[in-house]
C-alpha cells in the first residue's frame, strides 16, 4: 500500500483530490490536468487496493482511504514546510516549542521567511508592521527589547485594539526605564493585558492576529539573526494562538509600575 500512494504522483494527486469529496473522469482530468488514458491505470490500481470506491461514472474515497489519506496530510503539509525554507528550520533552535505542537509544523502551511537586507537590519519587517496595525486582536510574546515595539502597541492600544502582550522581566524593565510612557498607556489600556512570563522565554517573538501569525526563533547558538517566519493561514494563526497560550499561562498580569 506504501508503495501504491508514494510511488506514483498521479495515484497521490488523486488520492488528495477525492479527499475534497467524489469526481468524475472529466472532473479528475481537469483538475490534474491529466488525460483519461494516463488516469485510468492508476485508478484501476487504487481500486485493487481498496482506496477508491467507483459509483457509476463516479469515483470516491473508501473508509479506508479516507483514513490513510487523512494521515497522508500531516506529513505532506509537514514537508511542504520543511522544502520551501529547509535551512531556516534546520539551523532553528526548536525546543521553544512544545513537542506536541512542533509535531504539527506542518500546520503553518505557506509560510514565508523575511530576511532584511544589510540596510534595513534593525528595521521590523514591513509585513508585521502594516499588517499589525490593521488588526483589532492581538496576542504578542516579545522577549527581546526593540526600540520600535513600544511607539507601536502603544498606538494600538489607543486605537483600543483588543492585546494581550507577554514580556520578559527584562524587557519589562527596559520599558520602565527608556518608555515609561508608551507603558503606562499600555497598562492604563481598558483593551490591553500586560503580563510578565518568570519562566526562561527563549522565545524572541511571537504575535498572532486575525490576520496573520509570525515568530521569531534564536538559532541553534542561541544567536538573533533577524530571520522571521510568517503565514497568513488559518491554520498558522490557530498553531500561533495555541503556542502564544502555553507561555500567557506560564504569566501573570501587570497591575502598575
Amino acid at each position: 500500500m506504501c508503495d501504491t500512494i508514494w510511488l506514483s504522483e498521479k495515484r497521490k494527486n488523486l488520492l488528495l483530490l477525492l479527499m475534497e469529496g467524489p469526481r468524475n473522469i472529466e472532473q479528475i482530468k481537469t483538475s490534474l490536468n491529466v488525460t483519461s488514458k494516463a488516469m485510468m491505470p492508476q485508478i484501476k490500481i487504487l481500486k485493487k487496493q481498496g482506496l477508491v470506491l467507483q459509483k457509476e461514472n463516479t469515483y470516491m474515497l473508501s473508509e479506508i482511504g479516507k483514513l490513510v489519506v487523512g494521515n497522508m496530510l500531516p506529513l505532506l503539509n509537514t514537508l511542504e514546510v520543511l522544502e520551501e525554507n529547509k535551512e531556516y528550520w534546520t539551523s532553528r533552535d526548536t525546543s521553544v516549542i512544545p513537542q506536541e505542537q512542533f509535531m504539527r509544523l506542518g500546520e503553518l502551511g505557506e509560510c514565508m521567511v523575511i530576511e532584511p537586507d544589510l540596510n534595513h537590519l534593525f528595521d521590523l519587517p514591513r509585513e508585521f508592521t502594516e499588517n499589525l496595525i490593521k488588526s483589532r486582536c492581538i496576542m504578542s510574546s516579545l522577549s527581546y527589547y526593540h526600540p520600535l515595539y513600544s511607539s507601536l502597541y502603544s498606538r494600538l492600544a489607543k486605537s483600543g485594539a483588543e492585546m494581550e502582550i507577554v514580556l520578559t522581566k527584562a524587557v519589562l524593565e527596559r520599558l520602565k526605564n527608556d518608555c515609561r510612557d508608551e507603558l503606562e498607556t499600555l497598562l492604563d489600556s481598558e483593551s490591553t493585558v500586560v503580563k510578565i512570563c518568570e519562566e526562561n522565554l527563549n522565545l524572541p517573538t511571537i504575535a498572532v492576529t486575525e490576520k496573520f501569525m509570525y515568530i521569531c526563533l534564536f538559532n541553534k547558538q542561541g544567536k538573533y539573526d533577524h530571520r522571521k517566519v510568517m503565514s497568513f493561514d488559518a491554520s498558522a494563526l490557530r498553531w500561533g494562538r495555541e503556542l502564544f497560550m502555553h507561555y500567557n499561562e506560564l504569566s501573570q498580569e501587570v497591575i502598575e509600575i
